[in-house]
């Protein structure tokens, strides 16, 4: 039997002790972990990989740590919150270790991203925990919770918006089959909408449907400013998230259904409402003692809640079709991709890839050829005096192929649809930073600079 050295190199451990070579059947490619730290809870996924690019869970754990609790108003990681979160971090990572995973990478999203002690907390968790953290963009999470529901469900020729709801944001997709056509991440999160609304364990009387008014107020208005509407009218709603997986089980419960999957599990926003209406006018603890309400969600399944029904208002969508996986599952998936394509990959297979992309979504195939013919000549003539290296040329002349494939999505603004349907793409070989350089490359084409707005 042979180790599986691959994903030792790609995906290496925070410290040499933790990089265990794994051996496994000639038909495996080794084991894989995924930890992800939200604003209301940390999760973990421990993958076994096939080298066919499949996976089996071979376990799943949730940890509530309200990581975002206090945040709103303080603009940092609360002190009870951050020691929680590394305590369910360490246990993770033991449990990591107990299945030998060759790979183990660490994410957190929203409350680390906008704390002002983030990088304080990021720092403890390396030393403490031995973990690196990635934090990571709500546009990065977007596409992760997209990659996931990519591979749960058949979108051939549908239109969707896709939501994940968290504890401090919620990041929303608008796509068309397998094709991104723009992401939204906004500060509409339970956890953090329920303390800014004072909708809370302690609310009550009046205080607390004052609270009910500013919550829909909040959404309404955020997801106006935040977010355009999709070019096409979306068949449905896919959520991901434990707001939507509460939702489902709540859902199920009342209508007495047993025995039914959650995942792909149908709500309409008639179900929607109807629930919402109970909910708010049940005092927390009749809340928590609903048949399929999850205990530690029950003080804010009502922001959760009204977030969904406001996506369904804002995008009019009918129906809403729930995911149980997400941003971890994407997280994984992304992992296995950047395994296969870089043990298989070659040159020819990259070059066909590139070529099908770009004669499906733009029908430019000579002007992307000549573009990239020139920016090769250009590069080959300034390299020296500018410093540029060999291997940047083929990125170069990679996104001079594909800087119109956003025609496809629409002819205006095309470049920021460009983008988007590049850095979701697979290109054999091209992972990573190569990746998101060469979609930056072909978003900036028409002339115009970065701006700080863009991000």
């Amino acid at each position: 039997m042979q180790p599986a050295p691959f994903l030792t190199r790609l995906f290496p451990m925070t410290t040499p002790a933790d990089q265990k070579q794994i051996y496994l059947s000639a038909d495996m490619a080794g084991r894989l972990a995924g930890i992800d730290i939200g604003s209301n809870s940390v999760r973990l996924l421990v993958a076994e990989v096939s080298r066919g690019g499949t996976y089996r869970i071979l376990d799943e754990e949730r940890e509530p740590t309200r990581l975002a609790q206090s945040i709103s108003a303080a603009g940092k990681l609360d002190a009870e919150a951050m020691d929680r979160t590394v305590e369910a971090l360490s246990t993770f990572k033991k449990i990591a270790a107990g299945y030998q995973v060759s790979a183990l990478r660490t994410i957190a999203t929203c409350a680390v991203r906008e704390a002002k002690n983030g990088a304080d907390f990021c720092r403890r968790v390396r030393d403490e925990v031995g973990l690196e953290v990635e934090v990571i963009t709500g546009e990065r999470e977007g596409r992760l919770a997209f990659t996931s529901v990519q591979h749960a469900f058949d979108l051939t020729g549908k239109n969707i918006v896709i939501a994940d709801i968290g504890g401090g944001s919620t990041e929303i997709v608008f796509a068309t089959g397998s094709l991104i056509e723009s992401i939204y991440s906004t500060p509409l999160g339970a956890v953090r909408l329920t303390e800014q609304c004072g909708i809370g364990s302690g609310a009550s009387g009046e205080a607390f449907q004052r609270g009910l008014i500013q919550l829909e107020r909040e959404i309404t208005t955020c997801l106006k400013r935040e977010t355009g509407r999709p070019l096409f009218a979306p068949h449905f709603l896919v959520g991901s998230g434990g707001t939507f997986t509460t939702l489902a089980e709540l859902v199920m419960a009342t209508k007495k259904e047993a025995d039914i999957p959650v995942t792909g599990y149908k709500v309409s926003h008639a179900e929607l409402r109807h629930l919402l209406d109970r909910l708010r006018k049940m005092p927390l603890r009749n809340r928590r003692s609903m048949p399929g309400m999850s205990a530690d969600r029950a003080d804010i399944i009502i922001a959760g809640l009204t977030i969904i029904d406001g996506l369904m208002k804002r995008f009019r969508v009918n129906t809403v079709i729930v995911h149980t996986r997400g941003v971890r599952d994407g997280l994984i998936r992304e992992m296995v991709d950047d395994c296969i394509d870089t043990e298989d990959a070659n040159p020819e297979q990259r070059d066909q890839a590139i070529e099908r992309l770009a004669a499906a979504c733009s029908g430019e195939l000579e002007h992307g050829r000549a573009v990239a013919e020139l920016a090769g000549r250009i590069h080959e003539q300034w390299a020296k005096p500018l410093g540029l290296l060999p291997e940047d040329r083929p990125l170069l002349e990679t996104a001079a192929r594909l800087q119109d494939v956003g025609y496809v999505i629409n002819y205006d603004k095309h470049h920021k649809h460009s983008y988007h349907l590049i850095r979701n793409s697979r290109l054999p070989g091209i992972r990573g930073h190569d990746l998101e350089l060469i979609a930056n490359v072909a978003r900036y084409h028409r002339g115009a600079f970065p701006k700080k707005k863009h991000q």
